[in-house]
């Protein structure tokens, strides 16, 4: 109770958390809602290869973009601190060098497009038609890897600069714009799986250019000026390079848990795979409001530590803290009340319907199992304590997922499923440690009062 009394948060702090998620939270909304656009776009072809055919094609892009997110979550953590301490060479410097990373890294995966796309088409195994017309997809999807990657580095920019309604209103107008494009080129143009590509791509490097006019207005009225040696010299990359390294391994793991679930999932049968990824969509309900506290906690945490204002850095992430668990508080009893209403709206088949609602009680259970993870990993990134990031990840994959996993197996998918909400306890548990260690010792280098 005497740290609650100390550093109590005002209605200000609430204020400013919120002025920061909310916009998050809507930008994350609009992701979902353009796969199920493409979903309907070419579930409603005469035939089913095509709805097939994004299916696969996509997943391999979604499995390489989400490898490289490490590029949105560390310009954050360094241009927030920035922007605390006002140095406005360094926000530009960030800017610079992580654009050229991303660019770099974009231009690999294109040239190595193809033996990428033929490795994940060979691991998808499904029909010669389906691989074929996925083949054309992912052949044009990867044109637009620069962008992507790219645009990962704005978004990271943008919130590092306590701005979110930026990156909300990128995200909207490039997902209507893709949607807008699927249509036309579909439906209007007589285009099957590469129109839904070509739209994607003119939609990615249409949010680039957006993107980056708008870091010119910003940049406008941000004291400082580039220092174009910087982007020449090795030596200036050693911050971006120590977060970004920490940062990929941590993702990959977390890739790593999610496929081997799904593949776990689906040695139990059509009707258990079925059931897990209809369940899933809860899991992206819950990401998508626990991620806006954690995008506001990880721009608020790293301009207080660049001010080096301690009360300011723990008033906002007791905040943050507050609105997560009523988040998470709330979304557990609408998964209770409204779970199987969901369930019944996600699917019409009555085997998956009923094994869904078998397993949902753990939906019910983790949001508030999660909410910690998610809490921390905004914490971690905007301090740039991400090889404590990496660490719990490395400790909760090895000592509590797997090991649980295999212990559960005579419990069938309730095992696994208790292994997979036991990776995002295990992950809170051990930040919540690293936390503790971090106030107990004042190891984020704040002064002492």
């Amino acid at each position: 109770m005497h740290w609650l009394r100390i550093y109590r948060p005002n209605r200000a702090t609430h204020k400013q958390v919120w002025q920061l998620a909310w916009p998050m939270m809507l930008s994350n909304i609009t992701v979902p809602l353009l796969g199920l656009v493409d979903t309907a776009v070419m579930g409603h072809l005469p035939d089913p290869r095509y709805l097939a055919a994004i299916a696969v094609g996509g997943m391999l892009f979604t499995v390489v973009y989400w490898t490289f997110g490490f590029l949105r979550m560390g310009t954050t953590g360094l241009v927030a601190q920035s922007f605390g301490r006002e140095d406005g060479d360094a926000i530009r410097r960030y800017l610079m060098q992580s654009l050229l990373i991303a660019t770099t890294l974009g231009l690999l995966i294109w040239l190595l497009r193809q033996p990428l796309i033929e490795l994940a088409l060979q691991l998808a195994g499904a029909a010669p038609d389906v691989i074929e017309e996925a083949r054309r997809y992912a052949q044009i999807r990867a044109w637009g890897a620069p962008a992507v990657l790219c645009n990962f580095v704005l978004l990271g920019w943008f919130v590092g600069n306590q701005n979110t309604r930026i990156p909300l209103l990128l995200l909207t107008i490039t997902n209507l714009l893709n949607i807008l494009l699927n249509l036309l080129l579909v439906f209007g143009l007589g285009m099957r799986a590469e129109g839904v590509a070509l739209g994607t791509v003119i939609a990615e490097y249409t949010s680039l250019l957006l993107g980056l006019w708008l870091c010119r207005g910003l940049l406008q009225r941000t004291a400082g000026q580039f220092q174009w040696p910087a982007l020449l010299r090795l030596a200036d990359y050693v911050a971006l390079f120590h977060v970004n390294r920490y940062l990929f391994v941590r993702t990959l793991l977390l890739l790593f848990c999610f496929a081997f679930f799904t593949a776990q999932g689906a040695r139990m049968g059509t009707d258990i795979v079925a059931a897990n990824a209809v369940l899933l969509n809860f899991l992206v309900l819950i990401s998508n409001a626990l991620d806006g506290y954690a995008h506001a906690t990880e721009a608020l945490a790293g301009r207080a530590l660049g001010r080096q204002k301690r009360r300011e850095f723990y008033t906002l992430i007791l905040s943050a803290t507050l609105w997560s668990l009523i988040s998470a508080g709330l979304m557990t009893l609408f998964f209770w009340l409204a779970g199987d209403l969901l369930i019944h709206a996600l699917t019409g088949l009555p085997e998956v319907r009923e094994t869904a609602s078998r397993y949902l009680p753990w939906l019910i259970a983790l949001p508030l199992l999660a909410v910690w993870s998610f809490l921390l990993d905004g914490v971690f990134i905007g301090t740039t304590q991400v090889k404590a990031m990496q660490n719990t990840m490395i400790i909760s994959v090895l000592l509590m997922f797997l090991p649980l996993w295999w212990l559960s197996q005579p419990l069938g998918n309730h095992g696994l499923w208790l292994a997979f909400c036991s990776l995002f306890l295990a992950r809170g548990i051990t930040g919540g440690y690293v936390y503790w260690q971090l106030v107990r010792h004042n190891r984020w280098g704040l002064p002492p009062n």
